[in-house]
């Protein structure tokens, strides 16, 4: 692709990122790609107005990605949490992840997906089980914070990712990862924050 459908949004580079499928000895056999930061989001809250308010992304996805799964084929958002939930208060672990619904276009860059209005959410492990937004049934985020919020200590975040699971095969970019108030810029040379107006 060239032209403008191949700039990314912001700068002049982006996030590849790119899975192959059966290419392990796991069950699935896909990879998993990830590139986060364990650092600067720890200790910070998920949810009221300090929190998680504002989530997503632009993506570059193909159609030969999504002949390979489907057209929510796609990366993802990841925080690790400490779900701090009432009802399972031993329970300190778990991935918090947005499943994006399908890109509005491909071989080309999509607009910004609003991880906070589209796609969904899930939790892993027992905090999935006890909030009812798990891989199996998925909650809209709005539905997620609320049931994040069962009057347990607040939730807290561990670390924040752009990855890709292990189910499909996927080469694509990501660019322009936005947490609240931040942008993210992925450039040669390192990534570079943003204001977001």
């Amino acid at each position: 692709m060239t032209g403008t459908a191949a700039r990314p949004p912001y700068g002049r580079g982006s996030l590849g990122i790119e899975v192959a499928d059966r290419s392990t000895s796991l069950a699935p056999p896909s990879e998993k790609a990830s590139f986060g930061n364990e650092v600067d989001f720890y200790g910070k809250p998920v949810l009221g107005s300090q929190g998680l308010n504002q989530v997503g992304f632009h993506v570059f996805q193909t159609g030969e990605n999504i002949s390979y799964g489907g057209p929510t084929n796609m990366p993802n958002i990841t925080f690790e949490i400490n779900p701090n939930l009432a009802a399972a208060p031993a329970t300190t672990y778990s991935s918090l992840v947005w499943l994006p619904a399908a890109s509005p276009v491909t071989n080309a860059w999509s607009g910004y997906l609003d991880a906070t209005t589209t796609g969904t959410w899930f939790l892993t492990g027992n905090a999935g089980t006890v909030t009812g937004c798990n891989l199996a049934t998925p909650c809209p985020f709005p539905l997620l914070k609320s049931a994040l919020n069962d009057g347990g200590a607040q939730p807290t975040i561990y670390t924040a990712a752009v990855g890709k699971g292990r189910d499909n095969m996927w080469i694509g970019a990501v660019d322009g990862l936005r947490i609240n108030g931040t942008i993210y810029d992925f450039e040669a040379a390192g990534v570079r924050t943003r204001r977001a107006s």
